[in-house]
């Protein structure tokens, strides 16, 4: 879905290396954070870099700018090459946290120990959002989909967009006998991730892959790089339709609501955020993980099911008393009130429920120097 970048995460990680010397400083500090050497009220300074998930690219501008206006100095360098790159940046080391749409699957929690110390990463959902399905149609701005439909439209089982499948879904509504197009992510993506979790839950009969990361090779369409990418993809191409963060597509092109039990799920920050209300802890994980299982086949009235948790993988242990603070710092203003409040002005997203509020802070409170 986007432009590569991951080649530049080694000068990326060698310039923050190079100023990732902190200092604090005695100011009053909005994003009210505590522990190692910083009391509450503290700014912090120096480089913090991330690299990850497109999805998050709004919310993470809003982010950077608020963060940076209230600790002069301080510097969050974000990179959004999606987050696959994310995860692999921030266990390899050459970021210190990542932005991803999926947290970190079992083998990945078990190499992040050789970076991170014995306990590893952790997943601290930040930015709760619903993925569009997105379409370019010609005087149709809405249609009604549900599971079955979505999974042949991208799976290439319906050719044109007035197939009865979606005619029967769509009474009154003068559908074109134009080409569907399906437009998917070309790179490894939370979004797609959770898109084919949806599609592999919701309708197992019709998607039959597994979800994954990784669009699956057998399936023709075109493809594009970030959010962005695909997004104007879409936008350019007439009868092509794709899968995307609901801040990225917002009028540019139509948007399908999606059934859920027997009625029709418009789209919106609050149905994603019943969604998620809906999810389980990850099990298996430490006190400190956040990972969220989500349930995409629920029936919960008002829910949208196509949603994703983005979340900062963040290390539990880090070398630096001066990496924590600032990591702290930074995690404590993203998962407040006043960061979640700018991510849902910037980006439409939902703000974390006050329950899961509360376990990010105490998630982010328990990072610490490794011993």
């Amino acid at each position: 879905m986007k432009a590569t970048r991951f080649g530049r995460n080694t000068v990326i990680a060698v310039i923050a290396a190079g100023a990732l010397a902190l200092t604090a400083c005695g100011s009053d500090n909005p994003t009210g954070t505590s522990g190692g050497a910083q009391t509450a009220g503290t700014k912090v300074t120096g480089t913090l870099t991330g690299i990850g998930s497109s999805a998050q690219g709004a919310a993470m501008d809003a982010w950077k700018t608020e963060f940076a206006s209230a600790n002069q100095g301080a510097t969050i360098q974000y990179s959004p090459d999606g987050s696959g790159a994310g995860r692999k940046a921030l266990l390899d080391g050459s970021a210190q946290f990542g932005g991803s749409d999926a947290y970190l699957k079992d083998e990945e929690f078990a190499q992040s120990k050789q970076v991170c110390g014995p306990d590893g990463a952790i997943n601290i959902p930040v930015y709760i959002s619903p993925i569009a399905v997105a379409f370019n149609l010609p005087e149709i701005k809405e249609l009604k989909l549900d599971a079955p439909t979505v999974a042949k439209i991208f799976r290439g089982e319906i050719a044109t967009w007035n197939d009865p499948a979606i005619a029967a879904l769509n009474e009154g509504v003068s559908l074109p006998d134009l080409k569907v197009t399906p437009v998917s992510r070309s790179d490894d993506s939370g979004t797609t991730s959770n898109f084919t979790d949806y599609l592999a839950a919701a309708a197992p009969e019709v998607w039959t892959d597994k979800a994954a990361g990784v669009w699956p090779a057998s399936l023709k369409g075109e493809n594009a790089k970030g959010t962005s990418g695909v997004v104007k993809t879409v936008s350019d191409t007439p009868g092509a339709v794709t899968y995307a963060d609901d801040s990225a597509v917002s009028g540019k092109l139509g948007v399908a609501q999606i059934k859920v039990g027997e009625t029709f799920t418009k789209i919106s920050a609050e149905a994603a955020a019943k969604a998620v209300d809906a999810g389980k802890p990850v099990e298996g994980r430490g006190a400190n993980d956040l990972s969220i299982k989500l349930d995409r086949t629920t029936a919960a009235e008002g829910a949208y099911p196509i949603v994703l948790v983005s979340f900062h993988i963040v290390c539990s242990n880090y070398d630096k008393q001066e990496t924590v603070d600032l990591v702290k710092a930074f995690e404590s203003y993203v998962v407040s009130d006043a960061g979640q409040k700018a991510a849902a002005d910037a980006a439409k997203s939902a703000p974390l429920s006050k329950d899961l509020q509360e376990k990010t802070k105490a998630a982010v409170e328990s990072i610490k120097v490794k011993s």
